[in-house]
Protein backbone atom coordinates (compact mmCIF):
# COMPACT_ATOMS: atom_id res chain seq x y z
CA UNK A 1 0.00 0.00 0.00
CA UNK A 2 2.59 2.89 1.30
CA UNK A 3 4.53 1.50 -2.03
CA UNK A 4 1.65 2.89 -4.26
CA UNK A 5 1.03 5.59 -2.31
CA UNK A 6 4.73 6.77 -2.75
CA UNK A 7 4.63 6.09 -7.23
CA UNK A 8 1.58 7.86 -6.81
CA UNK A 9 3.14 11.32 -5.14
CA UNK A 10 6.28 10.81 -7.56
CA UNK A 11 3.51 10.07 -10.79
CA UNK A 12 2.13 13.89 -8.84
CA UNK A 13 5.21 15.37 -9.31
CA UNK A 14 6.61 14.97 -12.47
CA UNK A 15 2.60 15.41 -14.22
CA UNK A 16 2.93 18.69 -12.66
CA UNK A 17 6.57 19.79 -13.35
CA UNK A 18 5.04 18.06 -17.17
CA UNK A 19 2.13 20.55 -17.36
CA UNK A 20 4.50 23.34 -15.89
CA UNK A 21 6.86 22.92 -18.87
CA UNK A 22 4.41 21.83 -21.90
CA UNK A 23 2.26 25.15 -20.93
CA UNK A 24 4.77 27.46 -21.26
CA UNK A 25 6.99 28.67 -24.04
CA UNK A 26 9.91 30.31 -21.45
CA UNK A 27 12.23 28.92 -19.05
CA UNK A 28 10.74 26.47 -16.74
CA UNK A 29 13.09 27.82 -13.87
CA UNK A 30 11.58 31.13 -14.97
CA UNK A 31 7.97 29.91 -14.72
CA UNK A 32 8.30 28.08 -11.78
CA UNK A 33 9.51 31.82 -10.11
CA UNK A 34 6.45 33.36 -11.66
CA UNK A 35 3.40 34.12 -9.68
CA UNK A 36 0.71 34.51 -11.99
CA UNK A 37 -2.97 33.02 -11.87
CA UNK A 38 -2.83 30.73 -14.61
CA UNK A 39 -0.14 28.48 -13.09
CA UNK A 40 -0.97 29.05 -9.58
CA UNK A 41 -3.18 25.98 -9.07
CA UNK A 42 -0.43 23.29 -10.78
CA UNK A 43 2.25 24.87 -8.95
CA UNK A 44 0.04 24.44 -5.76
CA UNK A 45 -0.26 20.73 -6.60
CA UNK A 46 3.24 20.29 -7.69
CA UNK A 47 3.86 21.72 -3.69
CA UNK A 48 1.65 18.99 -2.25
CA UNK A 49 2.63 16.26 -4.25
CA UNK A 50 6.06 17.02 -3.19
CA UNK A 51 5.33 17.71 0.29
CA UNK A 52 3.73 14.08 0.12
CA UNK A 53 6.54 12.52 -1.71
CA UNK A 54 8.85 13.56 1.23
CA UNK A 55 6.47 12.42 3.83
CA UNK A 56 6.34 9.56 2.82
CA UNK A 57 9.82 8.64 1.76
CA UNK A 58 10.90 9.27 5.49
CA UNK A 59 8.33 8.88 7.31
CA UNK A 60 9.64 6.15 9.47
CA UNK A 61 12.33 8.73 10.00
CA UNK A 62 11.18 12.09 9.61
CA UNK A 63 12.60 13.16 13.15
CA UNK A 64 16.28 12.37 12.29
CA UNK A 65 15.47 13.64 8.51
CA UNK A 66 14.26 17.20 10.18
CA UNK A 67 17.36 17.40 12.85
CA UNK A 68 19.78 16.89 9.90
CA UNK A 69 17.80 19.45 7.86
CA UNK A 70 18.20 22.03 10.67
CA UNK A 71 21.56 20.89 11.53
CA UNK A 72 23.14 21.52 7.65
CA UNK A 73 20.80 24.93 7.55
CA UNK A 74 22.23 26.51 10.44
CA UNK A 75 25.39 25.36 8.92
CA UNK A 76 25.14 26.95 5.61
CA UNK A 77 23.84 30.01 7.80
CA UNK A 78 27.05 30.10 9.78
CA UNK A 79 29.16 30.16 6.20
CA UNK A 80 27.12 32.64 4.40
CA UNK A 81 27.41 35.22 7.55
CA UNK A 82 31.10 33.85 7.87
CA UNK A 83 31.97 34.79 3.98
CA UNK A 84 29.89 37.85 3.93
CA UNK A 85 31.72 39.50 7.23
CA UNK A 86 35.29 37.64 5.92
CA UNK A 87 37.05 40.86 6.27
CA UNK A 88 35.90 41.59 9.68
CA UNK A 89 36.34 38.36 11.13
CA UNK A 90 39.46 38.42 9.96
CA UNK A 91 40.46 41.69 11.90
CA UNK A 92 38.84 40.29 14.71
CA UNK A 93 40.93 37.12 15.07
CA UNK A 94 44.11 39.12 14.08
CA UNK A 95 43.57 41.45 17.28
CA UNK A 96 42.82 38.32 19.13
CA UNK A 97 45.78 36.63 18.33
CA UNK A 98 48.08 40.05 18.50
CA UNK A 99 46.82 39.35 22.51
CA UNK A 100 47.94 35.70 22.87
CA UNK A 101 51.32 35.50 20.96
CA UNK A 102 53.92 38.20 21.87
CA UNK A 103 55.53 39.59 18.41
CA UNK A 104 52.16 38.31 16.54
CA UNK A 105 51.53 42.34 14.48
CA UNK A 106 47.47 43.08 14.26
CA UNK A 107 47.24 44.26 10.59
CA UNK A 108 44.41 46.90 9.65
CA UNK A 109 45.12 47.85 6.10
CA UNK A 110 48.15 49.86 6.26
CA UNK A 111 48.16 50.26 9.92
CA UNK A 112 49.52 47.96 12.64
CA UNK A 113 49.24 47.28 15.82
CA UNK A 114 51.52 45.54 18.15
CA UNK A 115 50.72 44.28 21.98
CA UNK A 116 52.81 45.09 25.05
CA UNK A 117 54.47 42.05 25.85
CA UNK A 118 55.21 40.83 30.04
CA UNK A 119 58.69 42.52 29.93
CA UNK A 120 56.90 45.45 29.31
CA UNK A 121 58.60 45.55 25.57
CA UNK A 122 56.34 46.41 22.25
CA UNK A 123 58.13 43.24 20.74
CA UNK A 124 57.16 42.45 17.05
CA UNK A 125 58.05 40.23 14.23
CA UNK A 126 59.35 42.59 10.86
CA UNK A 127 60.59 41.26 7.66
CA UNK A 128 63.38 42.93 6.40
CA UNK A 129 64.57 42.60 3.08
CA UNK A 130 62.18 39.43 3.05
CA UNK A 131 63.64 37.61 6.12
CA UNK A 132 61.83 37.31 9.40
CA UNK A 133 63.55 39.55 11.86
CA UNK A 134 62.65 39.92 15.59
CA UNK A 135 62.94 43.52 17.04
CA UNK A 136 62.22 45.56 19.78
CA UNK A 137 60.46 49.36 19.84
CA UNK A 138 62.87 51.59 20.71
CA UNK A 139 61.89 55.34 20.74
CA UNK A 140 65.26 56.60 22.69
CA UNK A 141 67.52 54.91 19.28
CA UNK A 142 67.41 57.43 15.78
CA UNK A 143 67.87 54.42 13.55
CA UNK A 144 66.88 51.04 13.34
CA UNK A 145 69.87 48.78 14.78
CA UNK A 146 70.43 45.10 13.48
CA UNK A 147 71.91 42.22 15.24
CA UNK A 148 74.87 40.87 13.57
CA UNK A 149 72.41 37.49 12.68
CA UNK A 150 70.04 39.64 11.76
CA UNK A 151 71.69 41.80 9.36
CA UNK A 152 73.12 38.32 8.06
CA UNK A 153 69.43 37.02 7.39
CA UNK A 154 68.39 39.77 5.87
CA UNK A 155 71.03 39.43 3.53
CA UNK A 156 74.00 42.31 4.09
CA UNK A 157 77.32 41.77 3.10
CA UNK A 158 78.67 41.84 6.81
CA UNK A 159 82.54 41.21 5.27
CA UNK A 160 82.30 44.46 3.97
CA UNK A 161 80.91 46.98 6.26
CA UNK A 162 82.26 50.00 7.87
CA UNK A 163 81.90 50.19 11.33
CA UNK A 164 82.43 53.81 11.31
CA UNK A 165 79.34 55.16 13.61
CA UNK A 166 79.77 55.80 17.64
CA UNK A 167 76.49 54.07 19.34
CA UNK A 168 75.52 53.88 22.63
CA UNK A 169 73.82 50.86 24.02
CA UNK A 170 73.71 48.82 26.99
CA UNK A 171 76.88 47.53 27.33
CA UNK A 172 78.38 50.75 26.55
CA UNK A 173 79.63 53.46 23.90
CA UNK A 174 80.28 50.67 20.47
CA UNK A 175 80.74 51.45 16.51
CA UNK A 176 78.11 50.08 14.20
CA UNK A 177 78.08 50.08 10.29
CA UNK A 178 75.59 52.24 7.82
CA UNK A 179 73.70 50.27 5.99
CA UNK A 180 70.34 51.03 3.82
CA UNK A 181 67.85 48.43 3.87
CA UNK A 182 65.63 47.87 0.87
CA UNK A 183 62.27 47.23 2.54
CA UNK A 184 60.92 46.64 6.33
CA UNK A 185 57.91 44.84 6.33
CA UNK A 186 55.93 45.08 9.44
CA UNK A 187 52.01 44.22 9.00
CA UNK A 188 50.46 46.08 6.56
CA UNK A 189 53.05 48.73 6.75
CA UNK A 190 56.26 48.65 4.07
CA UNK A 191 59.12 51.11 3.76
CA UNK A 192 61.73 50.63 1.08
CA UNK A 193 65.10 52.35 1.56
CA UNK A 194 65.13 52.79 4.87
CA UNK A 195 68.45 53.99 7.23
CA UNK A 196 69.66 51.79 9.62
CA UNK A 197 73.16 50.23 11.11
CA UNK A 198 74.78 47.15 12.09
CA UNK A 199 75.87 46.86 15.66
CA UNK A 200 78.95 44.90 16.08
CA UNK A 201 79.40 40.96 16.99
CA UNK A 202 77.84 40.31 20.50
CA UNK A 203 77.13 44.08 21.10
CA UNK A 204 73.41 43.70 20.61
CA UNK A 205 71.03 41.62 22.36
CA UNK A 206 67.54 42.53 20.00
CA UNK A 207 67.39 44.21 16.60
CA UNK A 208 65.95 47.87 17.48
CA UNK A 209 63.32 49.63 15.52
CA UNK A 210 64.08 53.00 16.12
CA UNK A 211 62.94 56.34 14.91
CA UNK A 212 64.42 55.97 11.03
CA UNK A 213 61.95 53.70 10.61
CA UNK A 214 59.55 55.77 12.70
CA UNK A 215 59.78 59.17 11.36
CA UNK A 216 58.77 57.76 7.80
CA UNK A 217 55.40 56.69 9.20
CA UNK A 218 52.17 59.09 9.53
CA UNK A 219 51.43 58.65 12.88
CA UNK A 220 52.75 56.30 15.46
CA UNK A 221 51.87 56.30 19.33
CA UNK A 222 50.91 54.52 22.43
CA UNK A 223 47.90 54.41 24.26
CA UNK A 224 48.25 51.86 27.04
CA UNK A 225 49.50 48.44 26.28
CA UNK A 226 49.27 49.10 22.69
CA UNK A 227 51.78 50.54 20.23
CA UNK A 228 49.38 51.90 16.88
CA UNK A 229 51.09 52.79 13.90
CA UNK A 230 49.92 54.33 10.55
CA UNK A 231 51.59 54.44 7.38
CA UNK A 232 51.44 57.01 4.62
CA UNK A 233 48.37 56.97 2.79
Amino acid sequence: MSRRITWAFVFGVALSLAILIATQDADPIATLLRHDVSSLTVKIALLVFTGGLVLVTFRDKLGKALEALAFWGVIGLVLVIGYTYRFELRDVVDRVVAELIPGHVARHGQDAEVVRDRDGDFSLNAHINGARVAMVLDTGASSVVLTQEAAKAAGLPLEVLNYSVNVDTANGRTRAAPVTLERIVIGGLIERAVPALVAQEGQLKHSLLGMSFLNRLESWEVRGNKLRMRGQP
